[in-house]
C-alpha cells in the first residue's frame, strides 16, 4: 500500500501555477481611471487591523501618519509582461489573479464600466494565453470600491447585490471566451473574524455586530449565485467556484467539551459559507449559529427570490486557501494561543511554526482536501498555500530559500496523498508566486514568492525581479508533473 501511495500520479492536465491579488501587487492605484478601493485605505504594517477597528476610523487616507504599500504594490500594472514571462519560464499551466473591481467601476455604482480598466485585463489575459497559461480569475479579492463602503455602508447593504451583479456581468461577458475558470469572492468566510477586507465592515459602520456580517454574507451568496448564472449562460463549460479560507480544525484533546467546541468552530468558520454556496441552501445549523450571536435567521433581509437563486446556481468547484491548521481548547484557558491566517486557536505541541507564528501542518491539507471533497462531492482546487518568511538575499540578490521548498514539497506530497484517497484535485497555485504586499500585515518583508522583488516595507528598492532557489525547484516539479520533488 505504501508503494502505491508513493507512485500516485498527478492527473494529466493538473493545473500547476501560482496566485496573486490585484490589490497586493498591481500598484498604479490611481492610474487608468481606477477608483479607490478598501485596500487603498488600509494602512500598512502589522497593526493595520487594530487601526481600522478603532471607533473613529473613517477610511480617510493619511500619508503623514501611515504608509500605504498597496498604492505601489510591486507595480505589476507596468511589469505584467515581465512577470508573466517569468511565470512561463517556471512552466505555469495556470495563473490565478484577481480583477480590481474599482478599475472596472471606479465608484462601484456607475452604470457604465471604465474601458481603460477592461483593456488592462485584456492585455494581462492575452499575455497569459500567449504562453498557454490558463487564467484563473477571482472576481472580487478584498478590494471593494471604497465608495460602496463610505456611501452605502459596505456589504450589509442589499444594494451591493446589484452592484456586484453588474460588475460580474461586465467582466464575465468581456472575458468568458478566453477564461474558463473563475471564483466569486476571495476567502468569503474570513469575515467571521475580520469583515473589513471582504465586506467593508469595521467598528464604525457596524462591523462588530454579527447580524451585519451574516447579512453581508447573504448578499454575497446571492450576488455570487447570480454570477454563476451569468457565467453558465455565456459558456457551457465555464467553471465558477467559491473560495474559502480553510484551516483544518482539531479539538486539542479527547475531552468531549473540546470536541463539541471544535465541531461548532468548524461549522462557523470552515463549513457555513461553503454549505450555502455549494449546496444552494442554508444548513440545518444556521439558526443555532445565529442564535449564538443573539439574532435569528428571520432578522435578516432574505427574500424567496434570493433562496430560489441560491438553489438554482450552486458553484462548480471549491477553491480554498490552506496555510495552517488550528486547535480548539475551551477547557484550559492557560494554554498559549497561536497566530494564523486571520484565525488562531491554541498552540498545537505537535507542530512547528513559521516566522509569523503560523503552525505548519501539511497533513492538515490532506485532511482538508478529504473533508471538502467528501462533504460536497465536487472538485477542489488549492488556490492558495505558501510560506511567508523573511528572505535574506545575498550580494547578487539570490535567495537560497530551502525552508520554502521544504514547506511546499510537504504540502504537494499531502495533495498527492489526497489524490490517492480519491479526491478530485483540480490544481495547485501557491500564494504570492512573486513577492507582494502581505494582506495580513501590509508588509513586503513577509515574502512568499519564487521571485524576489527588490522592495522593502518602506517602499524603497529597485523593483527588480530575481529568481530564488525555489524558482528552479518548482520548475522541475511542474515539468515532471510532480515526479521530481527534490
Amino acid at each position: 500500500m505504501k508503494g502505491a501511495f508513493m507512485m500516485q500520479q498527478f492527473p494529466e492536465g493538473f493545473l500547476w501555477g501560482g496566485a496573486t491579488a490585484a490589490n497586493q501587487l498591481e500598484g498604479a492605484y490611481q492610474e487608468g481611471g481606477k477608483g479607490l478601493s478598501i485596500a487603498d485605505a488600509l494602512p500598512g504594517g502589522p497593526e493595520r487591523f487594530k487601526i481600522v477597528d478603532q471607533p473613529d476610523f473613517d477610511w480617510s487616507i493619511d500619508e503623514d501618519k501611515y504608509t500605504y504599500p498597496n498604492h505601489k504594490g510591486i507595480d505589476f500594472y507596468h511589469h505584467y509582461q515581465e512577470d508573466i514571462a517569468l511565470f512561463a519560464e517556471i512552466g505555469f499551466k495556470c495563473y490565478r489573479f484577481s480583477i480590481a473591481w474599482s478599475r472596472i467601476f471606479p465608484n462601484g455604482d456607475e452604470t457604465q464600466p471604465n474601458e481603460d480598466g477592461l483593456q488592462f485585463y485584456d492585455r494581462v489575459i492575452d499575455e497569459c494565453l500567449k504562453y498557454n497559461i490558463e487564467p484563473v480569475i477571482t472576481i472580487s479579492h478584498y478590494e471593494m470600491p471604497l465608495n460602496l463602503v463610505t456611501t452605502y455602508g459596505g456589504g450589509k447593504n442589499r444594494a451591493l447585490i446589484g452592484f456586484y451583479e453588474r460588475y460580474a456581468r461586465v467582466v464575465l461577458t468581456r472575458f468568458a471566451s478566453r477564461v474558463k475558470y473563475w471564483m466569486t469572492f476571495n476567502e468569503i468566510n474570513s469575515a467571521l473574524h475580520f469583515p473589513v477586507m471582504g465586506q467593508g465592515l469595521v467598528a464604525s459602520n457596524g462591523g462588530n455586530e454579527m447580524q451585519n456580517r451574516y447579512q453581508a454574507w447573504h448578499n454575497q451568496f446571492v450576488a455570487g449565485a447570480k454570477a454563476v448564472a451569468i457565467g453558465h449562460q455565456l459558456r457551457s463549460d465555464l467553471q465558477i467556484g467559491c473560495m474559502l479560507l480553510y484551516a483544518t480544525t482539531y479539538a486539542y484533546d479527547a475531552n468531549p467539551v473540546n470536541q463539541l467546541a471544535a465541531l461548532k468552530e468548524n461549522q462557523a468558520m470552515n463549513h457555513f459559507c461553503g454549505d450555502v454556496q455549494v449546496r444552494g441552501q442554508y444548513p440545518l445549523y444556521t439558526e443555532s449559529l445565529m442564535n449564538h450571536y443573539g439574532f435569528s435567521f428571520k432578522d435578516l433581509e432574505v427574500t424567496d427570490e434570493d433562496l430560489a437563486v441560491l438553489a438554482a446556481n450552486p458553484v462548480d468547484y471549491i477553491g480554498f486557501s490552506y496555510y495552517m491548521s488550528t486547535a480548539v481548547n475551551v477547557t484550559d484557558k492557560s494554554l498559549a494561543t497561536a497566530n494564523g491566517n486571520l484565525v488562531g486557536g491554541v498552540t498545537n505541541p505537535f507542530l512547528k511554526s513559521s516566522d509569523w507564528g503560523w503552525q505548519i501542518d501539511p497533513t492538515g491539507l490532506r485532511i482538508a482536501l478529504n473533508e471538502l471533497a467528501n462533504r460536497y462531492n465536487k472538485p477542489v482546487f488549492v488556490v492558495e498555500n505558501g510560506l511567508g518568511a523573511v528572505d535574506q538575499p545575498d550580494a547578487n540578490h539570490f535567495v537560497q530559500d530551502d525552508y520554502r521548498i521544504n514547506y511546499l514539497r510537504e504540502h504537494i506530497e499531502a495533495i498527492r496523498g489526497a489524490i490517492a484517497d480519491g479526491v478530485q484535485v483540480m490544481g495547485y497555485t501557491p500564494w504570492g508566486c512573486i513577492d507582494l504586499v502581505s494582506a495580513s500585515t501590509g508588509q513586503m518583508s513577509k515574502r512568499y514568492g519564487f521571485i524576489y522583488v527588490d522592495l522593502d516595507d518602506e517602499g524603497h528598492g529597485s523593483m527588480k525581479r530575481y529568481r530564488k532557489a525555489s524558482f528552479e525547484w518548482y520548475k522541475r516539479v511542474i515539468g515532471s508533473n510532480g515526479e521530481k520533488m527534490k
